[in-house]
């Protein structure tokens, strides 16, 4: 057995037992995962999510606003439970989070299955290496050996787990957000990733996601 096939099965044991006890979220998201979500309510709600995330949910090529659409409804759950309950900051996404604004925990519930619901763009924001150049060839072996035990061969991501769908994702937003975990700045970042990528130098970085930025986008609507 190669060390990077030892490395991908350890992690692939070890690395949900952390999840779940990084998982243990508050009650709201708790009760917003056991409720039936009703599509034709979290439409209404996403109508306030549209002047950023656009009526699609495509987000900014420029990574200004992440791709949202298909993302897994456990994902949405937990990141939107979390902005709201302050253990994640985001001072622009904060105040649209809250129940004044989109409702409570069934909007919350509603709003999630909307949008995994919707079709991801096919065309989103490259990263700046091209397929078979060396930094991409560079970055999917970092890939292989860092990140596939956790969000899939094509970044297809783990809704049971809490692990994000990446392909189809802007580039500039994935390279913002390792960044800020790997440098321990993302409050509410998974422990285990937090370990898995500490090392990453920001070349290493920007190959990982430069490769993470031309998965292809599966057809699942």
């Amino acid at each position: 057995m190669s060390w990077r096939t030892l490395v991908v099965a350890c992690a692939a044991v070890l690395l949900p037992v952390v999840a779940w006890a990084w998982n243990e979220g508050s009650e709201e998201q708790d009760e917003a995962m056991r409720l039936s979500p009703d599509l034709v309510n979290g439409k209404k709600v996403f109508e306030i999510c549209t002047a950023c995330h656009l009526p699609h949910g495509w987000g900014a090529e420029d990574g200004s606003f992440p791709l949202l659409a298909g993302q897994h409804r456990t994902v949405i759950i937990k990141q939107l439970a979390d902005i709201r309950a302050r253990n994640r900051d985001n001072p622009t996404m904060y105040p649209f989070s809250l129940p004044d604004t989109i409702g409570g925990v069934q909007s919350i519930a509603d709003v999630a299955a909307y949008i995994e619901s919707l079709p991801a763009r096919p065309e989103n924001g490259k990263g700046p290496y091209a397929v078979g150049t060396a930094e991409y060839q560079m970055g999917k072996q970092l890939y292989q050996e860092h990140c596939v035990a956790c969000h899939g061969e094509q970044g297809e991501g783990d809704s049971g787990l809490y692990y994000p769908k990446l392909n189809g994702q802007h580039y500039r937003y994935m390279l913002r957000q390792f960044e800020w975990i790997r440098d321990g700045k993302r409050r509410n970042a998974n422990p285990a990733m937090e370990q898995q990528i500490r090392q990453f130098s920001d070349d290493e970085m920007k190959a990982v996601v430069n490769y993470v930025s031309y998965l292809p986008v599966a057809d699942t609507h």
